[in-house]
């Protein structure tokens, strides 16, 4: 099962990637050449927020399969689901504590059907709610 991200969270990765290559390209070829080093770091900012929307496309925010949660970062944390002792819920953020590791998922950046079923999966769960 895939946790999809909310759109606007894809759109605003999409958004600053055109508005900072638009910026990197109107100083490299329309303004003075003297910080042509600024332009090639606003064209490199640009290429990370693309890879970060083609990143979060197409793995989306957390995938659970085989027991297991994953947050599908580029450095993501997973976790099995037996393991999880607690849940806590906090500004937004669900909480998953096992004996020895914590996992924290960001809810406002999850579309809210996504959310739906995260919910009913960690419903599912025998766990202590805090």
């Amino acid at each position: 099962m895939k946790i999809k991200y909310s759109k606007k969270k894809l759109r605003v990765n999409l958004i600053f990637g055109i508005l900072w290559l638009v910026i990197s390209l109107i100083r490299l070829f329309f303004l003075d050449n003297s910080g042509h080093w600024f332009s090639l770091f606003l064209l490199a900012i640009s290429i990370l927020h693309f890879f970060l929307y083609y990143h979060e496309s197409a793995n989306q925010y957390i995938s659970i399969e085989n027991g297991i949660i994953k947050i599908n970062s580029l450095f993501g944390k997973k976790m099995k689901l037996v393991d999880i002792r607690k849940i806590k819920k906090f500004a937004g953020d669900n909480t998953l504590i096992s004996g020895h590791e914590q996992l924290t998922i960001n809810t406002q950046i999850i579309d809210p059907e996504s959310l739906a079923k995260l919910n009913a999966e960690l419903e599912k769960l025998d766990v202590e709610w805090i």
